[in-house]
């Protein structure tokens, strides 16, 4: 793939750029020499990207800890005092247009709403995609609940994660402030259950393992995700995998997310030598494992057009409940393109086992 097809890609791919953890924690000491000074004051001068009023907002949800303690927006920072910061890593807004969409809901009360996102779907606007995107029919659905909404109150209408443009399965999102925060906690604190099912070129001689290496930018192609093993450079990922079903020349494996980085299990599968299947930009959208047989091209081309995308879907989704503290779980079915793309897989290896040469 060259670069500018790759650059083509994430024009349309603008918002997997960051993690899909929305939120970040910042720790600062305050000096031994500093003047008392009040801790909105202090944290507007040392945290990029921010402003006033949305560190209010979050010393009013309990997202600022002073010396682990919750505090008011009038403390006034002391010598040495230790401060956690919940800080948004995703400082760019834009406009929301409400937009009658369909959504799969899968649950929803007055806290939290749980969907089952489409492959093909962006999760929020930006930069190539102001509309038609999940958030821009969450607008619409909350709007309809209360037409007097303030859709400053509640950033992104209470994003706290996401998926990948072309990934399908589970979001959950937050009905209000405080279930933001809470949320947005458990994600960062990786309490959060979160279970995919990818399909993946080659078989494993294991059945399971951990792939633990520091995801960044790839240092010549800017626009694609990299895994450092050595942890000099990016952040800390860490995947679980367990393999499901060897199919000769696929394999379909359970992905358990420890951390939630850009593109995490698409760059670690690859980093271990399987590829998602037909994920285009981390090379799964050609022959990696097979025969030279024409007929084995012909049914590789057949099931890139059954699942034109990575053979990704997030299945499980785990959470404490913001306000009754009760534990939900929920799972959702293949989506239909990966369950026709899989049984033609067992199909053809089936009834060619013994007539073709890995």
């Amino acid at each position: 793939m060259s670069q500018e097809e790759i650059e083509d890609l994430h024009i349309e791919e603008n918002n997997e750029l960051n993690s899909e953890e929305l939120y970040e924690r910042l720790t600062l000491v305050v000096d031994k020499g500093q003047e008392p000074l009040r801790i909105d004051k202090f944290l507007l001068h040392k945290v990029v990207n921010t402003s006033r009023n949305k560190i209010q907002n979050a010393i009013d949800n309990g997202m600022v800890l002073v010396n682990s303690q919750k505090i008011k927006s009038n403390y006034k920072v002391k010598p040495e005092d230790q401060i956690i910061f919940y800080s948004d890593t995703d400082p760019v807004t834009y406009e929301i247009i409400a937009e009658e969409l369909p959504l799969n809901i899968v649950f929803e009360d007055d806290h939290v709403l749980v969907i089952n996102k489409p492959a093909g779907m962006v999760v929020h606007p930006g930069a190539g995609n102001f509309s038609g995107t999940l958030i821009n029919g969450v607008a619409w659905h909350l709007k309809k609940q209360q037409p007097d909404l303030d859709e400053s109150k509640l950033p992104r209408f209470g994003l706290v994660h996401r998926i990948d443009k072309n990934t399908s399965g589970l979001i959950v999102l937050a009905k209000s402030e405080l279930a933001a925060v809470k949320l947005a906690k458990q994600f960062f604190d990786h309490t959060v259950q979160r279970k995919y099912i990818a399909l993946v070129w080659g078989n494993f001689d294991e059945t399971g393992g951990t792939i633990n290496g520091h995801i960044a930018r790839h240092t010549r192609l800017r626009k694609l995700m990299d895994v450092f093993p050595e942890g000099d450079q990016g952040k800390e990922a860490i995947t679980h995998y367990r393999v499901l079903e060897n199919m000769r020349y696929v394999s379909l494996v359970e992905c358990v997310l420890e951390t939630g980085r850009t593109h995490q299990i698409r760059v670690h599968m690859q980093h271990i030598g399987h590829s998602l299947f037909n994920d285009e930009i981390y090379g799964g959208n050609r022959i990696l494992k097979g025969t030279v047989f024409t007929k084995y091209k012909q049914f590789v081309d057949n099931c890139f057009d059954i699942c034109k995308r990575q053979a990704l879907h997030a299945q499980t989704l785990g959470f404490i409940h913001p306000e009754t503290e009760k534990e939900m779980l929920f799972e959702s079915e293949l989506a239909e393109d990966l369950k026709k793309v899989i049984e033609k897989w067992r199909g053809y290896t089936s009834i060619n086992h013994f007539t073709e040469r890995p």
